[in-house]
């Protein structure tokens, strides 16, 4: 059964992570994804190792696990657009695709006669979805934007960490490049939802997605806590600025992470860890109240979290339907059971037979499921398939090679 955009060619001029994981989503649903890469280098993060993807082998190659993580699915091209014939060549396939995705610092693109407003020209039914750091308007525009920087310009790292002036305070970027990797999903919704659009008024538009705007959406709450007093929040580690308890605990062994989310779920913890008597205190009563006394809370339940082990923690109140968890390392959680059956990972055979283990899509249908049908690619894997698709004889092909414009 084929997947629910297995009607949509996607053009992929992306590289690094923002881009080309909304790709790969649209890969994971069905969509041919051509990705095109510049002859001998590629994707720029093909050399964002070590660690790199072994061969048959077990010998590195030069393509590294970072790459694997956002190009499944796709088929490579090699292609120099610097050039005439091979912009040429981009044209064509742009007028044959429903998708162009971009991630070029603002008009890059339209220098090479590759813009959203020459293209629509060619193809007025093309959804052209451009990935910048700061957008296509607006006075930073033409700056180039970068994870990291976007975490810290995006409010982020003001409320990740540690407080200032406690062991380890100060601002922390997150443990992975959440802004390329939120700005990705928002273009997969925006792409589906131009699709969607395109089949009721049979056209296609510009769709403007930037590092900075979603960075700052994903802020969420935080956002509107702020517009509601007027002051910035600041870092509180691992609390949680409007539930209480909502927070990891040192146990006998290790730690666990308590989440009640309402008052119900703090009575129940209360009655399955032997406090009760907190539930009739003034001072934990609700939420609201929790959230004011706070500290004192934290310290009472932290000399009852010292009387087990974290699996103990772990049975005891999951048999009481408290949500709780451990905090796992990521070997961890590849060994959890609920992991495993869920099919969290998936191993793909790629060009050399070599078997590549990735994340499954943790988008599931139940009547157009995910389909994993292509390994990450090795650089210019299906050049000539696409170039013969276009109508190119084996000749031409070797001619393009041979004059590097493949």
């Amino acid at each position: 059964m084929s997947g629910p955009l297995s009607h949509i060619r996607v053009l992929d001029l992306s590289r690094v992570l923002a881009g080309p994981w909304a790709s790969q989503n649209l890969a994971d649903l069905g969509a041919e994804v051509i990705k095109i890469e510049r002859p001998g280098v590629g994707d720029d993060s093909r050399a964002f190792g070590p660690p790199w993807v072994k061969d048959a082998s077990g010998r590195d190659t030069k393509d590294s696990a970072y790459f694997t993580s956002a190009n499944r699915g796709k088929k490579s091209i090699t292609l120099n657009i610097s050039v005439p014939e091979g912009r040429a060549i981009a044209r064509e396939l742009a007028g044959r695709s429903d998708v162009l995705l971009e991630n070029y610092k603002y008009g890059d693109l339209a220098r090479y006669g590759l813009g959203y407003d020459e293209l629509k020209t060619l193809n007025p039914k093309l959804v052209y979805c451009s990935v910048t750091g700061f957008g296509q308007t607006g006075p930073y525009r033409e700056r180039p934007g970068y994870d990291f920087m976007i975490q810290g310009m995006g409010g982020m790292m003001s409320v990740t960490g540690e407080p200032d002036g406690s062991p380890g305070g100060g601002p922390q970027r997150a443990g992975v490049p959440i802004a390329d990797i939120i700005t990705g999903m928002y273009a997969s919704i925006a792409i589906c939802a131009a699709l969607a659009n395109r089949e009721r008024t049979g056209r296609g538009q510009h769709l403007d997605l930037a590092l900075l705007d979603s960075q700052i959406a994903l802020l969420a709450y935080q956002n509107t806590n702020y517009f509601s007093t007027g002051e910035p929040p600041k870092r509180i580690g691992n609390l949680h600025p409007n539930i209480v308890p909502y927070q990891p605990f040192r146990t006998r062994d290790g730690d666990v992470i308590l989440a009640c989310g309402n008052d119900n779920l703090f009575r129940k913890f209360c009655e399955v860890a032997g406090c009760s008597e907190l539930i009739a205190d003034p001072r934990f009563a609700t939420n609201g109240k929790r959230v004011e006394n706070r500290a004192e809370l934290t310290r009472l339940l932290q000399e009852v979290f010292m009387k087990r082990k974290t699996s103990e923690w772990v049975d005891l109140l999951e048999a009481a339907g408290v949500p709780n968890g451990p905090i796992n390392n990521i070997a961890q959680v590849f060994a959890e059971p609920q992991v495993k059956a869920r099919g969290v990972r998936v191993d793909l055979a790629n060009a050399s037979g070599v078997k590549v283990p990735l994340v499954a899509s943790p988008m599931r249908f139940s009547e157009t499921p995910v389909e994993y049908r292509l390994a990450p690619p090795a650089l210019g894997q299906h050049t000539d398939e696409v170039l013969r698709g276009l109508g190119k004889s084996d000749a031409e092909i070797g001619r393009l090679r041979e004059t590097g414009v493949t």
